[in-house]
């Protein structure tokens, strides 16, 4: 286990702004961590890598207690924050040495470990430039390099791709997965939910500092999914699949138009025994495609619609 919180509290006068937490996190996992504002992701990351107090409960990184192996375990700690960290009097390798050196890299290592950072991100090439030549995009992936330079094993990034272009976004998000396929675990925040859906091995939701739901995509669709859409396109169309379809167990709806069938399953519904029933009357299917909830419809349904301050 990278991760282990238990019972974590943290308060903040009288409001608590993390409430009985518990969460564990796996060696290798892309875990999203989700929350409207305030829900109290950025206390939890901060009490994580051990710059907030906290007020009960514990932390364990590595299997290590964080308040006892502070200095040991941070070591192994890379974070990408979301607001851009880097020194704008120093130019971008200036810049990746001396956090390299913050990690108490020395000599061949850290300049092999410097060169193999920005060579990740794509900016060796400009790593003589200062951080005003480079573009929000390039500033994000400096980030990035500060960050992983000392190799961590967990790597904690808050809103990554913030403001950047396509282009910038979809190389940082290879980062991420390559990154991952090197060992690291990340943690991963995000507004963006298809780069969640996309990344993120299993997903963390929290509100009002307590977690509210946890799970893969599928095993949290399932918080909204109470019924299945299915889109069947057939190339002949006859009223007598209609009315098989209509007859199965778990059909709530069927309609047609043209040679488009959509029928409504509730969520105990089976898929399999629709088809049955089309190819049973000799119906000839060409696609057929199931809606499924997003991550967006099961954060809106947990969380709500209200727009936060």
């Amino acid at each position: 286990m990278v991760v282990e919180v238990k019972n974590l509290i943290k308060r903040y006068g009288d409001k608590l702004a993390v409430d009985n937490m518990n969460m564990n996190i796996q060696k290798g996992e892309i875990l999203g961590l989700l929350g409207p504002n305030g829900a109290g992701k950025t206390t939890l990351i901060n009490s994580i890598i051990g710059i907030t107090e906290i007020h009960g409960g514990e932390i364990k990184i590595f299997g290590k207690d964080m308040k006892k192996n502070s200095k040991e375990i941070k070591r192994k700690i890379g974070v990408v924050p979301q607001n851009i960290a880097v020194l704008n009097e120093f130019t971008a390798v200036e810049n990746v040495t001396y956090f390299a050196r913050l990690y108490g890299l020395k000599g061949g290592e850290l300049k092999q470990a410097v060169r193999d950072a920005l060579e990740f991100t794509n900016l060796w090439e400009r790593r003589n430039d200062y951080p005003k030549k480079y573009s929000g995009g390039m500033q994000r992936r400096l980030n990035i390099a500060c960050s992983i330079v000392h190799s961590p094993e967990l790597i904690i990034m808050d809103e990554p791709t913030v403001g950047i272009d396509p282009q910038s976004r979809n190389h940082i998000l290879e980062s991420i997965r390559r990154l991952n396929d090197k060992g690291a675990t990340i943690i991963y925040t995000s507004h963006y939910m298809e780069e969640v859906e996309g990344l993120c091995s299993r997903v963390i939701i929290m509100d009002n500092g307590r977690l509210i739901a946890e799970g893969t995509k599928d095993q949290l669709s399932e918080y909204v999914q109470e019924e299945k859409i299915v889109d069947v396109t057939l190339n002949n169309m006859a009223f007598t699949i209609t009315q098989a379809v209509k007859a199965v167990y778990g059909v709530k709806d069927c309609t047609v138009e043209g040679r488009e069938m959509k029928v409504v399953l509730d969520k105990n519904g089976d898929v399999s025994k629709v088809i049955n029933a089309i190819n049973d009357k000799g119906g000839i299917i060409t696609k057929i495609n199931m809606e499924e909830a997003t991550l967006e419809d099961v954060f809106l349904t947990l969380t709500g619609k209200s727009l936060r301050d």
